[in-house]
């Protein structure tokens, strides 16, 4: 830290963090009425990718935009990720399981999507908000806004794990798995993300 500059609060902007992602969330969580009820046949049946598709698919993309930056992309991740699961369907225990190699497989779907953008030398970090729906980011105060645009400049390992901590609701255990990586590495990698974050929000503020 340099001459003349001031520590940066990170606890009020892990506060900050925690509630924009939980708010993201809840506006994210409202069902789909065309998606709400499960088709006559499968009520009582056994658990089947249908069901899973149905009930995870959206919950997941939304995921894959807050780690990508782009809803065609993220699309594409989730897609890949089912189609991965289809392929090891009879390994899996139950649903719990299914739902953890779908988790992880978005995540290192998401890291592919941005190493392949950084060989062709095409990525660049996002400098505006553009990982949420319009109607998600419309729902947003200012504030709010502003940590997910601070998100977008995150390394992706720190960007995953607070997206998966404070949007994803995972505990440290299940973003460990998730994420392949230690406990131990959750909680610095939480850190420095957080951070990161305030030290790009207090830059930005106090730029105004």
């Amino acid at each position: 830290m340099g001459a003349g500059a001031h520590p940066v609060d990170t606890g009020g902007y892990e506060s900050t963090v925690e509630r924009t992602l939980s708010r993201l969330r809840r506006i994210d969580s409202r069902p789909d009425p065309a998606l709400a009820a499960p088709p006559p046949q499968a009520v009582g049946g056994p658990l089947t990718l249908a069901d899973l598709y149905r009930d995870h698919r959206m919950r997941l993309v939304r995921l894959a935009v807050l780690l990508v930056d782009e809803p065609a992309t993220a699309e594409d991740v989730v897609q890949e990720a089912f189609a991965g699961l289809h392929r090891h369907w009879a390994g899996l225990r139950d649903e719990a399981a299914a739902v953890g190699y779908l988790r992880t497989a978005v995540v290192n779907g998401s890291r592919s999507v941005l190493r392949r953008r950084r060989t062709a030398r095409e990525y660049v970090a996002p400098h505006q908000v553009n990982a949420r729906s319009a109607e998600s980011l419309a729902m947003l105060s200012a504030e709010h806004q502003a940590v997910v645009d601070a998100l977008a400049t995150l390394p992706p390992r720190q960007r995953e794990v607070l997206v998966l901590r404070y949007y994803g609701g995972l505990s440290e255990a299940e973003i460990a798995e998730a994420a392949g990586i230690t406990r131990g590495t959750v909680k610095s990698t939480a850190s420095r993300a957080l951070d990161a974050v305030a030290r790009v929000m207090a830059e930005r503020s106090g730029g105004r």
